[in-house]
């Protein structure tokens, strides 16, 4: 097998039994890298610490990575105009804290006639939040709601 590691005087390819004297000569454990190389890779360490670095590496890299978080806004066709202008008040809130923001429009009993109007509105509700964040699509009607998604503008 080749031997490989910070703390070995000379690496090389050594038998099996010479490897696991050196590694027990060392206080140190004698770990399979690559199996499949010809011939298998082995490496002499603290495996206890080296299983602690992994955990901790991984754990840094889980807590640096972004968690997006979906904030829904919902309203009706005839939202009247106060009502609109505070719920435009928390969606800017929301992106600008860094959430996206999902906007319906729920359409009651025959309300769904009024679809032109809740569209119209959703649009107006992107326009209106456009220096906080971009539309991400079109308004869809899926059955009796129509929604949009809104996410933040990156901040340089």
């Amino acid at each position: 097998m080749r031997l490989v590691g910070d703390n070995i005087p000379d690496q090389g390819v050594y038998p099996i039994s010479k490897a696991l004297a050196l590694a027990d000569e060392l206080d140190l454990d004698l770990v399979e890298i690559s199996a499949k190389a010809e011939p298998p890779v082995c490496k002499i360490l603290d495996y206890q610490k080296y299983l602690y670095q992994q955990k901790k590496k991984a754990k840094e890299m889980k807590s640096n990575s972004t968690k997006i978080v979906i904030k829904e806004i919902r309203f009706g066709p005839n939202t009247d105009e106060h009502d609109f202008q505070f719920k435009l008040k928390h969606a800017q809130g929301f992106l600008e804290e860094g959430s996206k923001v999902k906007a319906s429009i729920f359409f009651r009993g025959r309300s769904i006639q009024f679809a032109q109007q809740g569209e119209k509105q959703l649009l107006r509700f992107a326009v209106e939040l456009e220096e906080y964040g971009r539309a991400e699509n079109m308004p869809v009607l899926e059955g009796k709601r129509m929604s949009m998604m809104i996410a933040p503008v990156k901040k340089k």
